[in-house]
């Protein structure tokens, strides 16, 4: 059983226990956090308005930073030298959840409600 999901516009493949390394999240460490799933696996593929019953939390293990990155601009016969580089600041998430709930959670069956009213 895996899911894909979206977190900083970039796509992951989990599954329940893996540990990923996604773009900075502003949650504090120990925090749960949900992931929207964008495609889940079971024994087949889930697209589209059934993912609304997938979920995935994962736990926030810690805060780190990438590998420096070096770049470096030449031109040759011009006396033209740059020098610039930087480290990402990562977010480190371990996948404690990973299922097939039987119906849509409560809070994204009100939204829906309240959207066909709402003119």
């Amino acid at each position: 059983m895996y899911a894909v999901v979206e977190s900083g516009g970039k796509q992951y493949r989990v599954e329940k226990g893996m540990s990923l390394l996604v773009d900075r999240l502003p949650d504090d460490e120990g925090a749960k956090v949900t992931l929207r799933p964008v495609a889940f696996s079971d024994k087949e593929m889930v697209v589209g308005k059934d993912l609304e019953k997938v979920k995935v939390e994962a736990k926030v293990a810690g805060h780190e930073r990438g590998p420096k990155v070096r770049v470096f601009k030449y031109r040759k016969k011009q006396g033209y030298r740059k020098r610039q580089g930087h480290r990402s600041e990562l977010t480190r998430l371990e996948v404690t959840d990973l299922k097939m709930l039987s119906r849509k959670p409560a809070g994204a069956a009100a939204k829906k409600e309240g959207s066909k009213d709402g003119s």
